[in-house]
């Protein structure tokens, strides 16, 4: 990628939170840049997790990871045996005590599977609570019990739509969102030397960072090439005031690299 990506040394911002962000920094090295690490959002444990405990072990028809977050904390709470006996199950090709497993994206699915539970339900295009809420699995849920395991908080929409057409739905929210504790003094003067690229991948990482920049800062920030990972994400970036946006095509590392050389060489 390297030989046909004209990032030039320059720096990447990785907003992504530690400890999610290695393969992408090893990708931005291999097709050229310099990638700068700095997380605007921290993933922490639920403070109560009891109560994301025991619905997880209630009986559910769906179970709906919104995110690779959702999966990692889930399966932490998930009861081993609960979780070996779903396993089993898929091995058998029977689903008869287990609920269908859905993923909102393909690094949510591969979660899933990298911890024994092939998904059920993944949107072959999308990755978004659109592309899930497509699939025609979800569109006749009248009567079903759904569970959607997520953040505290997070998007209406999956729980909104689900229960408009008839199912019981609940919420695990086995993690929270916190925003680092930083002081970016330091880090200013040097981004402004050597940074070329943003990539952000949500909504509230993008927020976050343009909060802890603070207006005085911001105004260099959104003159900058910034890539996303979903047409959401871009439309939140412009009406944020970014003027070079980039849409991934997919969510995966590769796919925000891939979207970053195509706007480096629009660029020229």
């Amino acid at each position: 990628m390297s030989a046909i990506c004209p990032l030039k040394g320059r720096g990447v911002l990785v907003t992504r939170p530690t400890g999610q962000a290695e393969r992408l920094c090893q990708l931005i090295r291999e097709a050229g840049g310099e990638p700068i690490a700095f997380p605007t959002l921290e993933i922490r444990a639920a403070k109560q997790p009891e109560h994301a405990r025991a619905l997880l072990a209630e009986p559910w028809d769906l179970m709906l990871f919104v995110s690779r977050n959702a999966v990692e904390h889930a399966v932490a709470l998930l009861p081993p045996d609960l979780r070996a006996r779903w396993a089993a199950e898929q091995q058998a090709a029977s689903g008869a005590e287990r609920p269908l497993l859905g993923a909102v994206g393909r690094a949510t699915a591969m979660a899933l599977r990298e911890h024994g539970l092939a998904p059920d339900l993944v949107p072959e295009r999308g990755f978004d609570s659109e592309a899930l809420l497509a699939l025609p699995a979800l569109t006749e849920v009248a009567g079903k019990r759904a569970l959607i395991v997520r953040g505290d908080g997070g998007r209406p929409l999956l729980g909104e739509t689900l229960r408009e057409r008839g199912a019981e739905v609940a919420f695990a929210e086995v993690y929270r969102r916190v925003v680092p504790d930083v002081d970016l003094n330091a880090e200013l003067a040097a981004w402004r030397d050597r940074l070329g690229f943003v990539t952000v991948t949500s909504d509230e990482v993008l927020q976050n960072l343009l909060a802890m920049l603070g207006p005085a800062n911001c105004g260099w920030l959104l003159a900058m090439p910034l890539v996303v990972i979903s047409d959401r994400g871009g439309a939140t970036a412009m009406q944020l005031g970014f003027r070079r946006v980039a849409v991934a095509d997919e969510t995966s590392d590769e796919g925000i690299v891939e979207a970053l050389c195509r706007l480096a060489m629009s660029l020229g």
